[in-house]
């Protein structure tokens, strides 16, 4: 055969392959909604940047007909690109061949893929959109996805590993995302759960639809699998490219610097926290009068709102936020913001990202049902990360820091770098009221006019307990700023910690209160 022939058959090849499952299936996609898997891919990827590999891999399944059945490139699609001409790598499941279900041959190809982007030091983009295992392959296909799981955690805290929800995510295939860093939704085409609709119809007899049971807006609200929520395909690949601006590639370097920039004006921070310390504000607020050009990305938006997590830059160098959040729940400490940042710190740690805290809470959730839902072992969640840590870690007390929660927020002792407070901040065991109750307790109850006694006692208390001064005063605080003074104080502290080592006795491992 002549070159040109052997050239005309591998067109002929591809031409075939690039089909998919055929135009009635990609039609049907379409309807739903939905890009196809190649059209995800070079939309996330800079113009013209993919690289696709395995583009001829069939399944070897001969059992129940599979024999017959022809699956292109068996329903997922690998390969390299660049996003704004960094390499990444990236799969792409399809589901309009055999509804991108999961065989053996399926799994090798993302294996494959996984194991170059470990191996080049790469970010992973993973785009899930599946019916599931095939069951067809038996346990060919539970092997596959227990390989793809390996990976994902040999891979955690070395490369960054995103998933994108773009369909069916069931069953065992859930895992995969719930490993990986970053979890990426789009409403009314994501679902993710362990078991669909019919089963729990079957086994509990409760009709539930599929949006209920494990939709976009469930996943970023309620149960917190999800990290970015977006309204369209093509906002959540916007999300994508401006988290990956973000990050380092991988954990051996930083993430790209930008030209520094001022907040924008209308943040001024003096103006945005109010005086009396009963009213809220918010804390993203605060946050953007630091960062440069007041640009601060949220992960976990809509998930667990009374702490605030996410990226901004000072000096044009990536840093992340720990923030209360006074609007929701006072900005108290409970089982899915103990979650929420513990998760994000550990993140930060990882890929030597620095650290800033601002502390307005006052304490963790009391009540029955967080005792019950295990607030000790979650909340000590956030309490190992901040220990474990060893990033440049700065905290900035705004106001309220009480109890065991001043100690969680990145204290002094939680080994913090830095520890700035406003003089606003009120630092003590708990707050001046109920402090006074206890205290003061006999004595009012004795007084003839017990709401002036009380008053009398409250301010006792804040004068010498609850301010900034005591804790300054025992070097817990290494010193009272002024408001404008914070971004200043927050660059020198950076600065300062970028050469910091820490070292810590020599392990395996420890173990985190999971």
């Amino acid at each position: 055969m002549s070159l040109k022939r052997n050239i005309l058959d591998l067109r002929k090849r591809k031409e075939k392959v690039l089909q998919g499952g055929g135009e009635k299936a990609i039609q049907k996609q379409v309807a739903m909604g939905k890009l196809t898997a190649r059209e995800r891919v070079t939309s996330i990827l800079d113009e013209d940047s993919f690289h696709e590999y395995d583009l001829f891999v069939e399944h070897e399944a001969r059992d129940f007909g599979m024999e017959k059945k022809e699956l292109h490139g068996d329903g997922v699609i690998i390969g390299t690109g660049t996003i704004y001409g960094e390499p990444v790598c990236i799969f792409a499941q399809d589901f309009t061949v055999a509804g991108g279900s999961l065989g053996l041959m399926h799994a090798r190809k993302i294996t494959k893929i996984m194991d170059h982007a470990l191996k080049m030091r790469v970010p992973l983009i993973g785009i899930n959109d599946s019916g599931g295992a095939r069951i067809q392959e038996g346990v060919n296909s539970l092997a596959g996805y227990g390989e793809i799981f390996f990976r994902n955690t040999l891979a955690s805290g070395v490369i960054p590993q995103l998933s994108v929800i773009l369909g069916p995510c069931a069953g065992g295939a859930v895992y995969s995302p719930a490993l990986t860093d970053f979890v990426f939704v789009v409403e009314n085409i994501s679902k993710m759960f362990i078991t669909g609709p019919e089963v729990i119809k079957t086994v509990l007899g409760e009709e539930i639809s599929m949006e209920e049971l494990g939709g976009a807006k469930v996943h970023s609200e309620i149960t917190g699998n999800a990290h970015f929520y977006a309204l369209s395909e093509y906002e959540c690949f916007e999300q994508i490219k401006k988290l990956l601006t973000f990050i380092p590639w991988h954990n051996g370097k930083k993430a790209k610097a930008f030209p520094p920039k001022p907040p924008k004006p209308e943040f001024k921070i003096e103006d945005i926290v109010p005086a009396d310390p009963t009213q809220p504000y918010d804390i993203r607020n605060v946050i953007k009068s630091v960062v440069d050009d007041s640009d601060f990305f949220e992960v976990m938006e809509n998930f667990a709102g009374n702490i605030v997590i996410g990226f901004g830059r000072m000096n044009g160098e990536t840093v992340g936020f720990v923030a209360n959040q006074p609007m929701v729940l006072a900005g108290v400490l409970d089982c899915d913001s103990s979650d929420k940042a513990a998760r994000f710190i550990r993140y930060c740690d990882a890929f030597n990202i620095p650290l800033v805290t601002l502390e307005d809470m006052p304490g963790y959730l009391p009540g029955v049902d967080q005792e019950h839902m295990g607030v000790i072992r979650h909340g000590a969640k956030i309490l190992y990360a901040y220990s474990e840590a060893t990033v440049p870690k700065i905290t900035v007390i705004i106001r309220k820091a009480y109890g065991g929660g001043y100690i969680a927020m990145n204290s002094r002792h939680m080994k913090a770098d830095f520890m700035f407070a406003w003089p606003t901040a009120e630092i003590a065991v708990m707050g001046p009221e109920g402090a006074a109750n206890i205290i003061f307790r006999k004595e009012i109850m004795a007084a003839e006019d017990p709401d002036a006694v009380r008053r009398e006692k409250v301010a006792e208390y804040k004068e010498k307990f609850a301010n900034p001064y005591v804790a300054a005063a025992k070097g817990y605080i290494d010193t009272v700023i002024e408001p404008l003074e914070t971004r200043n104080m927050l660059l020198h502290s950076i600065e300062v910690s970028s050469n910091k080592a820490d070292r810590r006795p020599q392990k395996k491992h420890g173990i985190p209160p999971f």
